[in-house]
């Protein structure tokens, strides 16, 4: 039987590097940078690793909003969303991470597309 996602991702130390990277990514990234411009940046990558620990099958849980709470207002375009899953595939290379989990770490960051554009409104 094949490990969890969780332990093949390094646990926990490996997930809090990769999303420390990935949101080091986000910050280079002239598309994305201005939706970080007012983030505390240890904040934004302990919530972000706890997210990914959880969503994975880590121990530890995510006890922070959902997807579209977290996005409401930011009115994230398709092509910012494209750059998100970019930005992953460097902090993935990065972190030397096999095929077969990159490609489930991005099936997971795909698939929350849907909340992340929906959540386009201010209201």
């Amino acid at each position: 039987m094949e490990a969890p996602l969780f332990e093949r991702l390094g646990k926990e130390p490996g997930i809090t590097q990769f999303v420390s990277d990935l949101v080091d990514a986000h910050l280079a990234n002239p598309v994305l940078v201005h939706h970080f411009k007012n983030s505390d940046t240890n904040r934004l990558k302990r919530i972000a690793t706890e997210f990914v620990i959880t969503a994975v099958g880590g121990p530890r849980c995510y006890n922070g909003k959902g997807m579209k709470a977290v996005h409401k207002g930011m009115k994230i375009s398709a092509e910012e969303f494209i750059q998100v899953l970019d930005d992953a595939l460097i902090a993935l290379d990065k972190n030397k991470v096999a095929q077969r989990e990159r490609e489930q770490v991005l099936w997971l960051l795909y698939s929350l597309k849907a909340d992340i554009l929906s959540a386009q409104s201010t209201n």
